[in-house]
Formats: structure tokens, sequence, C-alpha cells
């Protein structure tokens, strides 16, 4: 079929030997324009956020460091559930949103990286060499502050386990899982005998429900 450029319109008349289109062609010519397909939501996102840091730099390597549902997090969740364990994960009700949370133990698991959370004598963690005066603030920062909100749960009434990367090793990883199944039930009995009791006298304190206006 051929389109006469001057109205539009299209010849119903097909040229002979060269020219004469396939079957299909005809609705492809009628003057609608094929449409391209869409580009997917999660492609337009990445190629509408721009790189804040050159590739290969320190910055960009920190900068694309999950802040939760890391690995060894998952880890973590996935052996103490397979135990039996049921628990919330980084309840935002709790000082420093505990990575996991076991109301029934009254226990709060953190599991933490040992560059970020300067884990003492431990090889994971080394003080950068470059703009040492920044990260040395930073990560004495984050230090002072899982103090502080480790000292508020307890206060609460809770347990905090910390679990640490390099502990999660391959080589040890099988004993640090078990040992923090038995720190969080409480496996095993004191020195005289008794059985522990995980939640304490009274158990922690939970946050106060805002009280219902319609009474």
């Amino acid at each position: 079929m051929q389109r006469d450029d001057s109205d539009g319109t299209t010849d119903a008349t097909p040229t002979p030997g060269v020219g004469s289109a396939p079957a299909g062609a005809t609705r492809a010519s009628s003057g609608k324009s094929a449409r391209r397909p869409a580009a997917g939501r999660s492609g337009t996102r990445r190629a509408a956020r721009e790189e804040k840091y050159e590739r290969g730099t320190r910055s960009y390597t920190m900068s694309h460091i999950r802040g939760k549902d890391t690995s060894i997090e998952v880890m973590v969740r996935r052996y103490l559930f397979s135990r039996g364990l049921r628990f919330r994960k980084n309840d935002r009700r709790y000082p420093g949103h505990p990575d996991v949370v076991l109301p029934k133990w009254h226990a709060v698991v953190f599991v933490n990286g040992c560059f970020w959370h300067m884990h003492e004598d431990c090889a994971k963690h080394a003080m950068p060499k470059s703009n040492v005066e920044f990260w040395s603030a930073k990560l004495l920062r984050n230090r002072e502050r899982d103090r502080r909100q480790h000292a508020e749960l307890e206060a609460m009434g809770w347990r905090v386990i910390v679990v640490w990367e390099c502990e999660l090793a391959k080589a040890t990883r099988r004993e640090r899982l078990e040992r923090l199944y038995g720190e969080i039930t409480g496996a095993g009995a004191q020195a005289d005998g008794e059985p522990r009791d995980p939640r304490g006298a009274e158990g922690p304190e939970r946050p106060e429900r805002p009280e219902d206006p319609r009474r």
C-alpha cells in the first residue's frame, strides 16, 4: 500500500513489483504510529536517581550499605524462627529500634556491624586512614548512642543481647547462634540448680497506649 502525502489518504491500488506491503502492514500505515513499550517504574526511578558520590570511593561504598535487614540480621532471624521463636523486628516503639524484639522472653537483640558500632579488639573494626577526624567523631557518637539506648531498655526491664558481625563468621556461626538461643530462653540452670526466669520479677515496662478519646 502507498500513502499519498498530499492529502493523507491511502491509495488502495498496490504498486506492482517492489513496494507491495506484507500482510498486516496496512494497519501500521493507516496514520497511527506504533506505540513504544512504556519503561518500567523501577527503571525510571533508577534513571532519575543520581549518585551523590563517585563510584569506587569510600563515600560511595558507605552510602550503599543498608541500615536494616542486612544479611547478618536476616541470618539471625531465620535461625531464631527455625527454633520456634516468634518476634517483632525493628520495633520503633523502643530505643534503638532493636533488630529482634521477643516480648514473651522480655529480650531484645541487636545484630551489630563491627565497624559501625566500634567493636573493641575486633579485626573488622579499623578506623579509616582518610578523613580520620570525621570518622572518629561519627563512630564515637554511634557507640555512645548504643550505650545510652541499651541503658534505657534495661531500665524498662528488657534484657539486651548484642550479636556481633564477627561472631557470625562461618567458623563460629553455629556456636554463637545456639548460645543466642540459650541467652534468650534462659536454657540451663543457675549454679544453685534453680531454673532461670528470663522475665525478672515484674517484666519489662511497655509503652503506654494513648487513652481512647471516645471514653
